[in-house]
């Protein structure tokens, strides 16, 4: 494994905890700043929309330069916003903070991912973007309750002083450890064609799934607490306990679902997404069930973050030619899949229809992401049905680059 990948994680760790440990910090917050739990909540929503924002109007803006020093450069925005959430003197500096830590978040990954896969041999890229999802993955199984008991023994702010930390560690390794270009890649094409990726097809309806198939996942999972206590009858204080077995869960699917997405891509989406519809549906029947809803939430995090590395390669694999915008994009559609997921639980549940109805509403987006990613993958096979036999190796060399499929 190349050590570059551990650089990466440990700056993808650093990210997930800064976008998730706030949840458990809420209270603290709203009470030091004296707003309510729901503006506070802003702190939450306004991060995810800088993340899109950031993997959409950054990545288009640094496309043309070499991508090492871009990610340390975004390493440096990520130190500045939690710096600046730490010192925050009152709610709009912390807001501010939150803000410009989040504009780093979806260009890191997006760029990060691409990175990463050019540091490994070809069957071996989803693995290597699932090694440095595994930074968010530990974020949330240990650096989130972690982190959590940090700011309730010595402060929130003392939370975002070790995320700082964190980041600094995350800045010295991508100098010393990452490669310049990857593999010896050339440098980046520019944003012209960088835009081009997005004529694909294929591009398109790989973003869509990543919206609605991660979308059903988080959904689900953001009004989970309602559902421990009120549904399944746990005590509120073995929340976060049950918490960390999704995480446990989230780390073991994104490290089988890299290897198998190496193997075939298309074939691992499939499967995994039917699995998901199915695990929400027993989830959903079976949640006044302490033991099996235990179970539900480790398949939950497992096969919802299993999808990750194959999204995001998939998105790689159709936009090859240059992948970098078209992988922030889907980072971005990753969030913009949070927000939709949150969104229709919330829906559900004011219109009264129980605590359960957020992962009823989970799984019926997931179905939607499974009928997108059949016609898809029926498309991409029909593409190399349609292609001819025998071609020169120049034009077979230009058909991979171009599109490999």
């Amino acid at each position: 494994m190349p050590v570059g990948l551990i650089a990466l994680a440990l700056g993808g760790f650093g990210i997930g905890l800064t976008e998730f440990v706030i949840m458990g910090l809420l209270p603290q917050v709203a009470a030091d700043f004296h707003v309510t739990e729901a503006n506070a909540g802003w702190l939450i929503s306004g991060y995810a929309l800088a993340v899109v924002v950031g993997a959409l109007g950054l990545t288009a803006a640094v496309t043309r330069f070499e991508r090492k020093p871009v990610l340390a450069v975004l390493m440096v925005l990520f130190i500045a916003g939690n710096l600046v959430s730490a010192l925050a003197p009152d709610y709009p500096i912390m807001m501010a903070g939150r803000i410009l830590a989040a504009l780093s978040h979806g260009a890191f990954f997006g760029i990060g991912a691409v990175v990463a896969a050019s540091m490994v041999a070809a069957d071996k890229k989803a693995g290597a973007i699932a090694i440095m999802f595994t930074g968010l993955t530990a974020a949330n199984v240990l650096g989130v309750p972690f982190g959590t008991m940090l700011g309730q023994a010595a402060g929130w702010r003392a939370t975002f002083w070790a995320i700082t930390v964190i980041g600094v560690l995350a800045l010295a390794g991508i100098l010393a450890l990452v490669p310049k270009t990857g593999s010896g890649e050339t440098a980046p094409g520019g944003l012209r064609s960088e835009l081009r990726a997005f004529r694909s097809g294929q591009v398109w309806l790989s973003i869509l799934v990543t919206i609605l198939g991660y979308g059903g996942m988080f959904g689900a999972f953001t009004y989970i607490a309602f559902t421990l206590t009120e549904v399944t009858g746990f005590a509120a204080s073995t929340v976060p306990w049950l918490l960390i077995l999704f995480g446990v869960g989230l780390f073991i699917g994104n490290t089988l679902g890299g290897k198998a997405a190496d193997k075939n891509v298309d074939r691992t989406l499939l499967v995994v997404l039917a699995v998901l519809v199915v695990v929400l549906v027993v989830f959903a029947l079976t949640s006044g069930n302490q033991p099996m809803t235990i179970a539900s939430m480790v398949l939950l995090g497992g096969f919802g973050f299993a999808t990750v590395p194959g999204l995001q390669m998939r998105v790689m694999k159709y936009a090859s030619s240059a992948p970098t915008l078209a992988s922030g994009a889907n980072i971005g559609a990753f969030n913009v899949g949070n927000a939709l997921g949150a969104w229709l639980g919330g829906v559900t549940i004011t219109a009264g229809l129980g605590c359960t109805s957020p992962i009823w509403a989970g799984a019926g987006i997931t179905v939607l992401g499974l009928a997108i990613m059949v016609f898809a993958a029926a498309a991409a096979k029909k593409h190399d049905a349609g292609r001819p036999a025998a071609v020169d190796s120049s034009t077979a060399d230009a058909a991979t680059e171009l599109q490999t499929a």
